[in-house]
């Protein structure tokens, strides 16, 4: 399972981010993958780094349809293979609740 962090800066359009992010997240959804909003990226589970990459770009392209001239992209990917590699996985490892 390949997960990754994902976050889209449009450049030149102000202080808020929210109605692009928003619609890379409808891209999200559409995907069919699981992805976990959060307050300063997004993390996105596929089986794949290909499935993965191409929602991404997908999503970046749907910021650049609105009109950005300038998005940034920044992204980390994890992709473990001796193990269980999901968010739930990860969280559960840290909960209290063990």
């Amino acid at each position: 399972m390949i997960i990754a962090d994902v976050t889209y800066y449009p450049v030149g359009e102000g202080t808020s981010a929210s109605k692009y992010v928003k619609i890379a997240l409808d891209v999200f959804r559409r995907s069919g993958l699981k992805y976990y909003p959060n307050s300063m990226a997004t993390v996105i589970e596929g089986e794949t780094i290909e499935q993965v990459m191409n929602v991404i770009a997908e999503g970046e392209k749907a910021i650049v349809n609105m009109g950005i001239q300038r998005v940034e992209t920044i992204i980390k990917i994890d992709h473990r293979l001796d193990r269980e590699n999901t968010v739930e996985h990860k969280l559960s490892a840290i909960s209290d609740e063990q």
